[in-house]
C-alpha cells in the first residue's frame, strides 16, 4: 500500500491518497479539525431546530454553544493530560500543543454538561429541559467527529480480518504506539500494512443509532432530563464495548483498567438507576393523588 491509502478489502473499498490536511498559504489545515467543526455546527443546528419546535428560543442554544465549545476543548485536553501524564511530565509546555493531538471526548462531554448547568442557572432556565434539547445535537456531533479519526489514521482496534477489516499503511499510523504486538504478529510477510477493527466507524454508527432513539423517544419522555439519561446510557453502553477493542486506551493511574470503560459502565448504571428512581417516584406520587 502507498502511504496515503486506506482500504476495506473485504467490502471492496480501496481509497487512494487520502489526505490528512490541506495547505492554505503555507499553513496546514487538518481535516480532523475541519470535521470536528462540521460536527459542532451540525449539532448546534439540530439543537436550535429542536428548541424552535418545542417553543424555546433557538438563540439561547447558539449563545450556549460558544461557551460549551470553549470549555469542552479545555475539558477534553485536561482529561487526556490527566490520564497520560507520563507524556507531559518532562515537558509540561507540551500541554498547550493541542495541534499535535491529545483530546479525549469524555473530558469534553463532562465539561459540556458542567457548562450547561452553570449557563442554565445564570440564564434562569431549566438545565434538564436544555439538556434534553441539546443531547441529540451532541451525539450527532460525536458521530460526525469520529470521521476526523479516520482521516488521522487513529482510534482503531486490535487485529481483525473480518468483513469490516480496515487496512492502514504502517508508516501512516498517527501514533506507532497504537500498533500492538498482536497486530504486528498478523502482518503478512513482506507487507507494509496492518488489518484492524475500524472502531471509529463502529462508534460513529452506534452514535447515529442513539441519535435516532433520542429523536423517537423525545415525544414519549415522561420527565425532563430523561433524554439526558438515555444519552448517558446509550452512549455509555456502546463505548463500553468499543473501548474493549481499541488500542489507544487510557488507563486509570496505577491499574490496567481502561478509564473510559470504567466511566462508561458508571454512566450506564447511574443513568438506568436514576431513570428507574424518577419513574418510581412519579408513580408513587400519582397513587397518592
Amino acid at each position: 500500500m502507498n502511504a496515503g491509502d486506506i482500504a476495506f478489502p473485504n467490502l471492496g473499498i480501496y481509497l487512494k491518497n487520502v489526505p490528512e490536511s490541506i495547505s492554505l498559504f503555507g499553513f496546514h489545515i487538518y481535516f480532523y479539525g475541519l470535521i470536528i467543526g462540521v460536527g459542532v455546527l451540525a449539532g448546534i443546528l439540530l439543537a436550535a431546530q429542536l428548541a424552535k419546535k418545542t417553543g424555546q428560543n433557538p438563540d439561547l442554544y447558539w449563545d450556549f454553544a460558544i461557551y460549551a465549545v470553549i470549555f469542552s476543548v479545555l475539558g477534553a485536553r485536561i482529561y487526556y493530560v490527566a490520564f497520560s501524564w507520563n507524556e507531559f511530565r518532562d515537558n509540561p509546555l507540551r500541554i498547550f500543543q493541542i495541534r499535535q493531538g491529545g483530546l479525549a471526548i469524555y473530558g469534553g462531554v463532562i465539561a459540556a454538561f458542567l457548562t450547561l448547568f452553570i449557563y442554565a442557572r445564570i440564564k434562569k432556565q431549566s438545565a434538564l429541559v436544555m439538556g434534553d434539547t441539546a443531547v441529540p445535537g451532541l451525539i450527532l456531533g460525536q458521530a460526525i467527529g469520529r470521521w476526523g479519526n479516520f482521516m488521522n489514521r487513529e482510534v482503531f482496534g486490535e487485529f481483525y480480518d473480518g468483513l469490516f477489516s480496515m487496512q492502514l499503511p504502517i508508516a501512516a499510523v498517527r501514533d506507532p504506539g497504537d500498533i500492538t504486538e498482536n497486530i504486528l504478529a498478523h502482518v503478512p510477510e513482506g507487507a507494509n500494512y496492518i488489518n484492524v477493527h475500524p472502531t471509529f466507524l463502529y462508534e460513529s454508527v452506534w452514535n447515529l443509532l442513539v441519535l435516532a432513539l433520542l429523536l423517537i423517544w423525545r415525544k414519549h419522555k415522561k420527565f425532563d432530563g430523561e433524554l439526558c439519561l438515555l444519552y448517558f446510557a446509550g452512549y455509555g453502553l456502546g463505548r463500553f464495548f468499543i473501548e474493549g477493542i481499541r488500542t489507544d486506551t487510557l488507563f486509570v493511574p496505577g491499574t490496567k483498567a481502561p478509564v473510559s470503560q470504567v466511566l462508561s459502565l458508571i454512566m450506564v448504571l447511574a443513568a438506568v438507576a436514576a431513570d428507574v428512581a424518577v419513574r418510581w417516584k412519579k408513580k408513587k406520587i400519582l397513587k397518592k393523588i
